[in-house]
Order: C-alpha cells, then structure tokens, then sequence
C-alpha cells in the first residue's frame, strides 16, 4: 500500500524540550528582577500612569551574539543615563518573516549556512538573552514561530506580531497566553483594522493547540492579555503623521481599547532606508510634544554600524556589526537620537 502522509517530509529531527533547555540554562535572579520590573514598566506606560517615552531599539535581526553584547553593553549604559525620561529596551530579534525565502534567523540556521541546527539556536538564544536581562537591561523580540514561546518567553518584557501575522488567528491565539506586553504591527497593505482585530481577539480567554513545558502536543487554554496595543510600520504609505495616529487613536477609543501607540520608524516609515528613521523619530518626538499622549512609544533599527550587507554563508566574509537583513542606523546615530529626544522632553 502507498503512503499517503508525509509524502514531501525528508525527515524528522527531534528538537529538545522547553524543560530541557530551561534546565540547562536556568534563569539567574538578575534576569528574574529585569523581567518583572521591566514589564510592570511597560504595562504602566500603556496605561498612561508612566509618562516616559518608551523606546525599543537595537538590530533588525542578531546574526552574532558577540555583536549584540557589545550592543547591549552600550544600551545598558545609556538606559541608565536617560532613565527619568525614556525607558529604553533592546530589540532581540531571533526570527525573521520571509516573503519567498531568505535566512530566517538565528534560531532557525545560527550558523548561517543552511546548516538549520535549531537545538543550538535556541541555546543561543536563550543565553544571549540570559545575559542580556543580567545585565539589567529588559529584552524585546518578534514572535513568530508558535513553538518557540515555552523556550524563550520568560525572559521577554515586550513582543511583537508582525505585519504578516497580526491576521493569524494562531498569533492572536498565542498572544492571549503571553506574560508580557504584545505590539501588533498594522498589515503591509497598510491596514489597521487587522491590528485591532487582533487586540481584541488576544484579550480574550483563548483554547488551541500548542505545547507544553515538556514539548508535548496540547490543548492550551488562555485568560486573554489586556496589554496588547497599536504599532504602526507603514504600508503603500508612511502612517506615523498626526492624521493617521489620530483615526488610530480614535478607532481604539471607538473599540474601547488601550489608546496606546507605538511608532516603528523603520521599514515602510522610512522607506526601508537607515537614513529615513531619524525624519521620523524626530517626527514622533514633535507629536508628544504637542501633548499627543497617545504616541508612548518608538522602535528603531540599530546596529554597530549603519547599512546592512549580504551573507554568502561565509562568517569571516562578514563586516562586524552590521546587519545582513534590513538596514540599520548607527550606535552613534542611535545614541544622539536618545540623548536629543531626553534633553527635549
């Protein structure tokens, strides 16, 4: 008799469970503190009882932990220094949405040659992101496969759905179960009402399926996350403009829902060049100056060093610190944006 299943599967490698590699890389009490503090930070901005400007900056994607620790080890500094004022977290971005195909991130193939060993990714990611929450600075990152949540959500203070999944109803579902503040980005057609949508569908209790701390198929059952809200990337259009955050703002008050913004001054905001995201930090910072208290937030693209470059697979071929996805501004760029939008606010 033929085989009718798994006709188009090569194979099957088992992959460690979330218990495993939480056991093997165990949160420190360092983490645990920037975690929690973190997130009640976030969640007291959204619901306006934190005036701070929150502002989640750092690489569209890590492609070399070493380059994000010096990142971080940078960020840590000037986070303390703009504390009163800004509240400043990392962008830790693991996976990458493809379009067709492309590189999908450090956790996905960490060696970037197709090698896909996604056992050593996790492991690479959940100790980079140990290290960075040790240091006192709270992480932030793009949710995007459904599975891997169990092995790196606790040590998340902030999460992202992207444009291309904020009309998945399996990413509203998993969102309805996270433990901290979830973004969801308005559609690349340019379209808000998938956004809203979603936060209204992630704020109610939720039953799917998923997996478990043990890596077992389960039903989950979720009480729904009251801290979903708005980020607005662009789309045909730029949308970060006083008329756009406004008809947000508006439908948010409409759907009674959190009139919270969040402005990612990347991708179609700018352009999708480097050079456009200071035009619209800028922008931003204008508008909460003008008393728009529904803007709480921004997000940039930033590395080491401005641009991004190709990868052949070849490490050593690689510029340090620069991204091989989308292009990113400076740390010197991204330093003096912080240090401007503090002296102004």
């Amino acid at each position: 008799m033929k085989q009718t299943y798994d006709v188009n599967v090569e194979s099957f490698t088992p992959l460690i469970s979330p218990v495993s590699i939480k056991t093997e890389l165990p949160l420190t009490d360092d983490a645990v503190k920037t975690v929690i503090a973190g997130r009640r930070d976030v969640e007291n901005i959204l619901l306006k009882k934190d005036r701070r400007l929150l502002v989640i900056a750092g690489p569209c994607s890590i492609h070399d932990p070493d380059a994000a620790l010096e990142y971080a080890h940078k960020m840590v500094e000037l986070r303390q220094e703009v504390k009163e004022k800004i509240d400043l977290i990392m962008r830790v971005y693991f996976e990458k949405p493809r379009t067709t195909i492309g590189w999908k991130g450090l956790i996905n193939d960490p060696l970037l040659n197709a090698s896909y060993n996604m056992d050593e990714g996790l492991r690479e990611a959940r100790s980079l992101l140990i290290d960075i929450n040790g240091m006192g600075l709270p992480a932030a990152t793009e949710i995007l496969d459904p599975i891997i949540p169990q092995y790196i959500a606790g040590l998340l203070t902030w999460v992202a759905i992207g444009a291309r999944t904020t009309e998945s109803q399996t990413h509203r579902e998993i969102a309805s179960g996270l433990s901290m503040p979830v973004g969801f980005k308005n559609s690349t057609d340019g379209s808000i009402d998938a956004a809203v949508n979603a936060m209204m569908a992630a704020g109610s209790p939720q039953h799917f399926l998923g997996i478990d701390p043990k890596g077992y198929t389960s039903v989950v059952s979720t009480k729904g996350n009251p801290f979903g809200h708005i980020v607005l990337r662009g789309g045909p259009h730029p949308n970060y403009d006083p008329v756009s955050v406004g008809k947000v703002i508006e439908k948010l008050k409409i759907k009674k829902l959190l009139e919270a913004v969040v402005i990612d001054c990347s991708h179609d905001n700018s352009g999708q060049k480097f050079a456009g995201q200071p035009f619209v930090f800028k922008s931003v910072l204008d508008q909460r100056l003008e008393n728009n208290s529904g803007i709480i937030g921004a997000m940039l693209e930033s590395n080491l060093f401005e641009g991004s470059q190709k990868c052949d697979g070849n490490l050593k071929t690689l510029k340090y610190g620069v991204s091989i996805t989308d292009e990113c501004i400076s740390w010197d760029t991204t330093m003096d944006l912080i240090r401007y939008a503090y002296d102004r606010l």
